[in-house]
């Protein structure tokens, strides 16, 4: 890993890249690396350099979060690429990691009350299209 890193810094002189507790990027040059993760560890170093690479790291919408992971991961692959020595890439890891995205928008989305799906609106709160609709209206005739 060491020599992955040496080599990113030598190739992305731009960024800065420093240990931590988890992997994450700190807009708008740190890459946080994290532990040693198995053979996956490079995949994670490489997404947060597609965050960097990419320029976007903030969100308003929930669906946007998942939009910009998205795009980190696809990112991170193409720089990923121009290295030989790493193990291949694994879609599946990725698509697992995406998930976990997934699965964040399906509960924060999912209306507690009635459990249909709940759409932001311009305000970025969360409104339910029948409990905000139909109960408040059955309640107040």
């Amino acid at each position: 890993m060491d020599d992955i890193v040496k080599q990113l810094k030598k190739d992305y002189p731009d960024f800065r890249f420093i240990d931590g507790v988890r992997f994450s990027f700190k807009p708008p040059k740190t890459i946080v690396i994290g532990p040693y993760e198995g053979e996956k560890t490079p995949m994670l170093l490489f997404h947060e350099l597609g965050h960097a690479l990419s320029k976007k790291y903030s969100y308003k919408l929930g669906i946007e979060r998942l939009k910009i992971e998205s795009i980190a991961w696809q990112t991170g692959k193409k720089a990923y690429q121009n290295y030989s020595n790493l193990p291949l890439w694994d879609d599946d890891f990725v698509e697992d990691n995406l998930d976990t995205y997934r699965d964040w928008l399906h509960q924060k989305s999912t209306c507690k009350t009635c459990g249909l799906t709940m759409y932001q609106d311009v305000n970025n709160s969360w409104r339910c299209p029948y409990c905000d609709q139909f109960t408040g209206y059955l309640q107040n005739p």
